[in-house]
């Protein structure tokens, strides 16, 4: 448990429509704190049916934005550790979000992850090899990070991976 930094400006556009949109534009119109709160809860809504439709599932899974910290928290009970840290990065790694409270348990104790900032001429393949030594095992990165990675030439500056522990 603790809080993770991701990079705020880089990640998945959950906030850019359907209620997030329109709370924010009512916050421009109107920057009260009930409006600001409806932000908050909107893009929460949003940052949870995304981590949903990517079939990542926690008993009780809850998720609340405090847009002034830009703060996600995520609540709830995860199987597996690789799950809870899926959730983890699906959360951080949308665009407003700039970290992560991890308040999440897990069934079975397990070894953690690490993570890698992906900088720009980052590749799967440079990153497996300053991880495992062998530039070989970049699928073990791109499994790990399944499903928010449809491809494994598919990462971005600015995106946290997992990186699970050396076979």
């Amino acid at each position: 448990m603790g809080l993770m930094s991701f990079l705020k400006d880089a990640g998945e556009k959950l906030f850019g429509s359907g209620e997030a949109k329109a709370a924010e534009e009512q916050v421009k119109a109107a920057p009260t704190p009930e409006n600001r709160a409806r932000l908050d809860q909107a893009a929460a809504a949003a940052i949870r049916t995304y981590i949903e439709k990517l079939n990542l599932s926690a008993t009780a899974l809850s998720v609340s934005f405090d847009g002034a910290t830009a703060t996600c928290t995520v609540s709830g009970s995860c199987s597996d550790q690789a799950t809870k840290e899926r959730i983890l990065l699906a959360a951080g790694n949308v665009s407003g979000v700039s970290s992560v409270e991890d308040q999440l348990s897990v069934a079975a104790a397990e070894p953690e992850a690490q993570y890698h900032d992906v900088k720009s001429g980052d590749n799967l393949s440079k990153i497996s090899k300053a991880f495992y030594g062998d530039p070989n095992k970049y699928m073990l990165i791109f499994e790990a990070n399944r499903p928010m990675l449809s491809h494994p030439d598919k990462i971005y500056p600015g995106q946290k991976l997992r990186i699970p522990p050396k076979p």
